[in-house]
């Protein structure tokens, strides 16, 4: 049994932040990640809009940042997967694979993953020539034709990105609009990168095992048409990892429902970043997130040990 004051599960900006900051306020503090340090924001290849720094940087770099400024500030990396929890009293005992965790509160910090489109071929064809990540898969398919599935900032930005590496770039959008920030949107008219509106993938077809063609269907018309291309890069959205939490702290869309103080129904289990009921997720608003909870949180701890002042 290993003991803590805040006990973060999960290790992206969110995270890290909330790890930094409860670390600061002098508590002891161990984050728990099951994969790699970063989330999400590892796998974007340049971040332009993070207040402070000025010229473009990767996702990647900026969580390596993050990280060494927990840990610089005492912030213990553990690597481990959430099993369970359950919370007697003013204790949460928290079941990892490797260990079992008492803590005074609970910091739930474990980000979205990529929604899947669930059509014909998707799964088939899943690494081999479909990716939801295009700085990771991006290089792959250098010079070839590449369609883009998705209208919000992800799917614009990888757009940008997958640009640099192929001339023949294709965006397919279900609305007659982007939903991306103004920015984006206006970067993607002055680029080579063509755009299909008010169609939706019906199927992804392949070749040799590897993907050869995309099915759209107008979704006015009914009306389908074929495309071929190497590649397809899928931004459908992302679904909360809430999966291993109590139904009673997951909205009906699958994040958590928090106040202000980024605070759960349940008293001392706090939510931040992108798992948390927000209506923009950045990594700067993760980053906040984490801040909040984290200086919630040592709140809490005061006020059930009778130092709330």
């Amino acid at each position: 049994m290993t003991k803590t004051d805040i006990l973060i599960i999960g290790g992206g900006a969110a995270g890290l932040s909330a790890g930094q900051y409860a670390a600061r306020a002098g508590r002891d503090v161990i984050i728990v990640e099951s994969m790699m340090i970063g989330g999400q924001c590892s796998y974007i290849d340049l971040i332009e809009n993070y207040p402070g720094i000025d010229k473009p940087v990767s996702g990647f770099e900026i969580g390596e940042m993050m990280q060494h400024q927990a840990e610089q500030f005492g912030s213990k990396i553990v690597y481990d997967e959430f099993v369970s929890f359950e919370k007697k009293n003013d204790t949460f005992y928290v079941k990892l694979k490797e260990d079992t965790v008492e803590a005074k509160a609970l910091i739930w910090a474990t980000g979205a993953k990529h929604r899947h489109l669930d059509i014909p071929g998707e799964t088939e064809l899943n690494g081999r020539g479909i990716s939801y990540c295009g700085t990771c898969d991006g290089a792959f398919f250098k010079g070839q034709t590449i369609f883009v599935v998705g209208g919000g900032d992800t799917a614009l930005t990888d757009a940008l990105y997958l640009n640099r590496l192929s001339d023949d770039v294709t965006v397919v959008h279900r609305r007659d609009r982007f939903r991306a920030q103004k920015s984006l949107v206006e970067k993607i008219e002055n680029s080579t990168i063509k755009t299909i509106m008010n169609k939706k993938p019906l199927e992804i077809k392949g070749t040799d095992n590897k993907v050869s063609s995309i099915i759209l269907e107008d979704v006015n018309t009914g009306e389908k048409e074929e495309h071929e291309t190497k590649a397809v890069f899928i931004f459908a959205g992302m679904l909360p990892q809430t999966q291993l939490l109590p139904k009673e702290l997951v909205n009906q869309y699958g994040y958590v429902d928090t106040d202000q103080r980024m605070e759960s129904s349940m008293k001392g289990f706090f939510a931040a970043g992108d798992v948390r009921n927000t209506p923009f997720r950045q990594v700067i608003t993760a980053a906040s997130d984490g801040s909040i909870a984290a200086h919630c949180a040592s709140e809490y701890i005061d006020s059930i040990s009778g130092n709330a002042y």
